[in-house]
This record gives C-alpha cells, sequence and structure tokens, in this order.
C-alpha cells in the first residue's frame, strides 16, 4: 500500500483534535505520516505569557501521543490574524506545503465563526491551487466544536459533511489526544467536553452505520 503525507491545519492548538484527531490516529496506525499546522499562539495583553507556555506543552504532548511526525507553529497572533499580511500568511503557509508535500490537506471549515478559521481556511486554498508545482489530490475541510455549531444559522455557513471517515478503533486515541489539552477542556454540556467529543463521534458514526466517524467537506479532489 503506497504510503501518504496528510497535513492538517489548525487556526488554534487543539482544533486539529477536535477535527481530525481520529483520522489523524488511523493514518498513523496505517503507516502514513502526518503532520500539522497550528497557525496561531496567544500573545500578551490579550492571553498571558503563562497560558501560552501550557498551551504549547499540550500541544507537544497530544502530538506525541498520537504520533504525528512534525509540529510546524507559525505564530501568528490568535484572535488577531486579520492584523497579519496577506503575502506573510500566504508564504508561511506555501513553505509549509512545499515541505510537506502532502497528499492530503485538512483545513477548517470557512463558515466556522471564529474569524481565525475563516482566514485560515481561505489562505490554505491559496497555498494548494493545483497551477503549483506540487498538487494535492485532496482537501477537505473539518468541523470544530463551539465554533462550527455556533455561527448564524445560513446557507454560507452550513457544515454539509460529503465524507465520512470511520474512526471506531481510533476514537480513544483521539479522546487520550484531546485530553491532553486540560487548558481547553470543560465539563458537559459544554461542546469542549470529553463528553461532546464522544457524542459528536457517535453521532457521525450513526450516519455510516459505525461505532464513531469524523465527518468532512471534500473541498477538491485530483485524480
Amino acid at each position: 500500500m503506497i504510503k501518504m503525507n496528510i497535513l492538517v491545519f489548525a487556526p488554534h492548538a487543539d482544533d486539529e483534535i477536535l477535527g481530525v484527531g481520529g483520522t489523524m490516529a488511523k493514518h498513523i496506525a496505517n503507516g502514513d505520516k502526518v503532520f500539522v499546522c497550528v497557525a496561531t499562539r496567544p500573545y500578551e495583553p490579550i492571553f498571558s505569557k503563562s497560558l501560552f507556555n501550557v498551551i504549547r506543552n499540550e500541544t507537544i504532548k497530544a502530538h506525541d501521543l498520537l504520533g504525528v511526525k512534525k509540529t510546524f507553529f507559525l505564530e501568528f497572533p490568535a484572535v488577531m490574524m486579520e492584523t497579519v499580511s496577506r503575502y506573510e500568511m500566504n508564504k508561511k503557509i506555501s513553505d509549509v506545503i512545499d515541505e510537506v508535500k502532502p497528499d492530503e490537506v485538512y483545513i477548517p471549515h470557512s463558515g466556522d465563526m471564529q474569524k481565525d478559521h475563516r482566514i485560515l481556511a481561505d489562505a490554505v486554498m491559496v497555498a494548494v491551487r493545483p497551477k503549483n508545482e506540487h498538487k494535492v489530490s485532496r482537501i477537505y475541510a473539518y468541523e470544530t466544536l463551539s465554533e462550527t455549531e455556533w455561527n448564524q444559522p445560513c446557507t454560507a455557513n452550513a457544515f454539509i459533511p460529503t465524507v465520512y471517515n470511520d474512526i471506531s478503533a481510533s476514537l480513544e486515541k483521539k479522546k487520550k489526544a484531546m485530553a491532553c489539552y486540560a487548558s481547553q477542556l470543560a465539563d458537559f454540556p459544554n461542546p469542549r467536553s470529553l463528553k461532546a467529543v464522544d457524542a459528536l463521534a457517535r453521532f457521525r458514526g450513526s450516519a455510516i452505520l459505525s461505532d464513531a466517524a469524523e465527518a468532512f467537506v471534500l473541498v477538491r479532489e485530483i485524480k
């Protein structure tokens, strides 16, 4: 079986686990190489330096647990990505694409409530244009608990899955990786809780008659 390079773009650390954690674990178990690019980090005075240190350590722990090949940190300001020039953002993202040469890329859903998610999705789509030397075979958009489902309900924002990945065998690993982000978790019924992560996976799984799944929108496929 041909092994693949998988690249997941996360606006903020923990989005990658919420949206793609089970799929990442499944790819790694199959021998594929998984890379993660975290676009932002917390900066003072909006966030404390201590929070940055905590989240960075949590990210490394979660990725080590899954077996992520390499994590890229772009260090853009969290909740302020609109202050970064499009040129700088596109260049840094393109550099990651050029290094990884991914077969599959995962991006946040462009209809998410958090603006960083939308900005990152747009920037990655610039970097993966098929006119570039390396052509990405498949691009998927993922859902993020507390972002995808909380935006204004309109057709432009709707997350309508077209692809389901059975993660029955990797759901527990996804939850263990999410548990590494203790600073970002809350008690149920908060959507950023382990119980909500499990509930969404079970719900998505029921759509394909499996114990658990992650849902995606296929943005583009090149065969």
